[in-house]
């Protein structure tokens, strides 16, 4: 990608966001509608002594995946507690709409660094792309803590807070391996090409089939893309080759593991063919207790959007950060469904 101006590059679009997040701080400090900004309000109720809030950017790899609806969850959360003990906190949350649209969240983040937030919290939907666009932040003194997937090295940013993704690739290549009791046939649906997090799902997995040398993987070369309908074409195309032939389906994320599942209940082959997933849904409740699921992984995005919002107050805070927060990942099957520690992630008071 050749460089820009970033301030010629994006002063339309900055204008937009800044009108975009007045209206959304307005809101907020009214108490009414859905804007974007949240947890201000107490710090600018007191007149003209109020401590201004410090103001940080959250901004998902996309804005329609249950996944990112709780991470928000989480976000707003830690800017609330922080704004009731005296430190005024505003999150401001924006992303794209599509997880592949890499060129709309380059805009987002150099449109909130041209209006000069104090810091942005970032799920980078592709590790390379979105590299430059953070240095440069850095570069204008905004700093980033990154979530859910990384970035090249060296990005520039204060810390990155995520799942340990290889861990819930092993995770759910252990769950299959035990599942097949060791012999077979599986094939995985890859997410979608330069999202780092799913990559390192994808390496787990496999990595830990090989532990299981009964099993064959027939198939790890596809691509679901980025939505639950692309998902869904994809997983016919790969069940039209290998339907009759295939004993276990692995997908690593969301939207692949609902598209995949879709399309085994279309054929008929949801519960005859052994499928794990990952990421939670409420949707894959029934389908697990069915047995169509044979298990899910699952991430603790209220507690990834909590702790990444924690983590840039500190930094701003100018108190030390650790350059990696992990936050928890656990295996979903129908006998551990009610253990109080899957609950807590599935259901969050």
């Amino acid at each position: 990608m050749r460089r820009r101006d970033v301030r010629g590059r994006v002063t339309a679009f900055a204008v937009t966001m800044g009108i975009a997040i007045g209206l959304a701080g307005s809101a907020a400090c009214r108490g009414g509608g859905s804007g974007a900004g949240t947890g201000a309000a107490a710090g600018s109720a007191g007149g003209s002594g109020a401590v201004a809030p410090l103001t940080i950017a959250v901004i998902p790899k996309g804005s329609t995946h249950e996944h990112w609806q709780r991470v928000r969850i989480g976000a707003e959360k830690a800017a609330a507690e922080f704004t009731a003990a005296g430190t005024p906190v505003q999150v401001i949350w924006k992303g794209p709409i599509r997880e592949d649209d890499r060129e709309q969240q380059i805009q987002v983040v150099e449109g909130f660094t041209s209006q000069g937030v104090k810091g942005i919290v970032l799920a980078p939907l592709d590790s390379r792309a979105l590299k430059r666009p953070v240095e440069e932040a850095t570069q204008a003194g905004i700093p980033t803590v990154l979530f859910d997937s990384n970035l090249e090295a060296p990005n520039g940013a204060v810390s990155y807070v995520a799942t340990d993704n290889g861990k819930g690739g092993r995770l759910a290549g252990r769950r299959m391996g035990e599942l097949l009791k060791g012999k077979g046939t599986v094939l995985m649906l890859r997410y979608q090409e330069g999202s780092a997090s799913t990559e390192e799902r994808e390496a787990g997995f496999l990595a830990e089939l090989k532990t299981f040398p009964g099993i064959t993987v027939v198939s790890a070369d596809q691509y679901a893309g980025p939505t639950r309908d692309t998902a869904k074409r994809a997983a016919e195309n790969l069940l039209n080759r290998f339907a009759t032939r295939v004993d276990g389906i692995f997908t690593p994320n969301e939207s692949s593991t609902a598209g995949m599942l879709l399309a085994l209940q279309d054929i008929g082959k949801a519960g005859a063919i052994t499928f794990v997933g990952f990421d939670y849904s409420a949707s894959f409740l029934e389908p697990l207790a069915k047995g169509e699921l044979k298990g899910f992984v699952v991430q603790n995005p209220v507690n990834m959007g909590y702790l990444s919002v924690k983590t840039m107050v500190a930094h701003l805070k100018k108190q030390p950060v650790p350059a990696t927060v992990d936050t928890g990942v656990e295996m979903v099957t129908p006998e551990n469904l009610q253990d109080p520690k899957i609950q807590a992630i599935v259901n969050p008071k």
